[in-house]
Parts: C-alpha cells; sequence; structure tokens
C-alpha cells in the first residue's frame, strides 16, 4: 500500500505479508557493479528503504532530487534497518538501500542483494532523550539505570540498540530498559507520550524532535558513532536513477541537508 504527498512518501511492505505472496529475493548479476555509470536523465521511478533515524533529511532529500529531475519518481520507506534489511532479503521490491549501520549493509550483500559498493555518507551518535517536564530528573546514562525510571531503548538487533549496548560499556552503566524497539522512532514515541522516562536516540533524532523531548549528552556517545553506508540494489527496474539518487546522496546536495538535520560526516 502506498501513501505519497509533497514532502513525505511511505511505503508500507511488512515482511510478513511479502512472504506471503511468495515474492523471492533478486539474485545479483555478477557484473553489476561494473555497469555503465553514466549520468542518468531522470523520469524513472524508484524506490528508497532508508533507516528510521533518515526520515527529516531523505524526505528532503526526495524533494530535491525530484526538483533536479523532473519526471521522476521517488517513493521512500522508513524503518529499522534490521526490518528493511528483512524486507529486502525476503524479496521486497527495493531500488536504494541506506542503513543506520554497516552490518546490516553487509547481511544485503551477504544475500548478493547490491549493485556495486555501499557508500558512507553519515554518521551520528546517541543521545538520552527525556519528556520536556524531565519529572524523572535525569541528568546523565547512570540515572537513567536508577530503579524505578522507566527507560526505553532499541531492540539489540537495531543499530541504535547495538549502539546503546556499546554506550552503556564504554560508560559503565547496566540499564534495565522497560522495552525495547524496533527502531528509534518507537523509543521516541514512548518518550513524548509519557510512557517513558528516559530513552537512547541518536542527537539527530531529538533535534527532530523539537519541543517533544529534551536531549541529554552522555560524554561516552563520542566514542561509540553510527556510520551510515547507502547503495543501490540489485535488480532494480531502474538502475540509472538509483545510482543517481546515491550520489546525490553522497554529493554537495545531500551532505548539506545531512548537516543541517544533525549528521556528521562520514
Amino acid at each position: 500500500m502506498r501513501f505519497r504527498t509533497r514532502g513525505q512518501r511511505l511505503l508500507l511492505l511488512p515482511a510478513a505479508l511479502i512472504a506471503a505472496l511468495g515474492i523471492s529475493a533478486c539474485g545479483a548479476d555478477e557484473t553489476a557493479g561494473s555497469a555503465d555509470t553514466t549520468a542518468h536523465s531522470g523520469g524513472g521511478s524508484i524506490t528508497v528503504f532508508a533507516a528510521a533515524s533518515l526520515k527529516e533529511p531523505f524526505t528532503a532529500l526526495a524533494d530535491q532530487f525530484e526538483d533536479a529531475h523532473p519526471g521522476t519518481d521517488l517513493t521512500l520507506n522508513f524503518a529499522g534497518s534490521s526490518d528493511l534489511a528483512t524486507q529486502l532479503v525476503e524479496g521486497a521490491p527495493a531500488d536504494v538501500l541506506a542503513s543506520a549501520d554497516e552490518s546490516t549493509m553487509e547481511r544485503v550483500r551477504g544475500a548478493d542483494l547490491l549493485d556495486g559498493e555501499p557508500v558512507t555518507f553519515a554518521t551520528n551518535i546517541l543521545q538520552l532523550a527525556v519528556p520536556p517536564d524531565n519529572t524523572a530528573g535525569i541528568a546523565s546514562l547512570a540515572d537513567a539505570a536508577r530503579p524505578g525510571v522507566k527507560t526505553v531503548v532499541c531492540a539489540a538487533q537495531v543499530p541504535c540498540g547495538a549502539a546503546a549496548a556499546r554506550l552503556q560499556e564504554a560508560a559503565d552503566v547496566d540499564l534495565a530498559p522497560v522495552s525495547e524497539e524496533s527502531s528509534v522512532t518507537d523509543v521516541l514515541g514512548k518518550i513524548s507520550s509519557g510512557e517513558a522516562d528516559a530513552g537512547l536516540v541518536y542527537v539527530t533524532d531529538v533535534r527532530a524532535a523539537g519541543e517533544t523531548v529534551l536531549g541529554i549528552a552522555v560524554p561516552e556517545a563520542a566514542d561509540v558513532v553510527n556510520t551510515y553506508p547507502v547503495a543501490a540494489l540489485a535488480g532494480s527496474q531502474d538502475p540509472g536513477t538509483a545510482r543517481d539518487f546515491v550520489d546525490f546522496v553522497v554529493g554537495d546536495d545531500g551532505r548539506a541537508v545531512l548537516e543541517a538535520a544533525g549528521f556528521g560526516a562520514p
């Protein structure tokens, strides 16, 4: 099912539905990486799978790309990187993948689903997010580990969850989360709705959330950096437009949008 409006495009492809329909994963052509990379004139239609933390900048980039390539149509699917990889491996049709960590991209590469090499385009670090009133009095990661504090993190298989585990080790703090979510969006939802006292999300998510949450820096987060790669996918119905969008993301236009959203340089 597709929902598209100017500035926001969502493609909902539950993995279970894809499996039920019996769609098989597309195998990668061994020569895909050497395909012609001559600039594409535009006018194609592609689907971009992107990590949930990329929703704000990639929505803006999709608009800019369509403006720069008249007639081109982009559909965006945002979810946790692990969920996106599962969808792709189970046969979901897509043209570009942008994940929040390298291990997820390697999983997709291992299934022979990449067209060419992934390119690193951004970095991100974690931050504590709390409700604006911060009634639990959270001022540090250690405070989020206090008994009775309702702390939420991403599940371990999700990039933000893996980063949260590394951060706890670096800070020598053991959290006892009341729930583990499938994406940073879900963690933020728990906090902004008042269901949680604190949560670990990316600094860019706190920034995008505006006044709905309050961000608290964790000093050790600077040593736990997530690296974001992007790649065109094998089996694309429009590989030229897919590669053009990858180039757009890693180029000057993409860099400007990502920096404005708070992402670090690769």
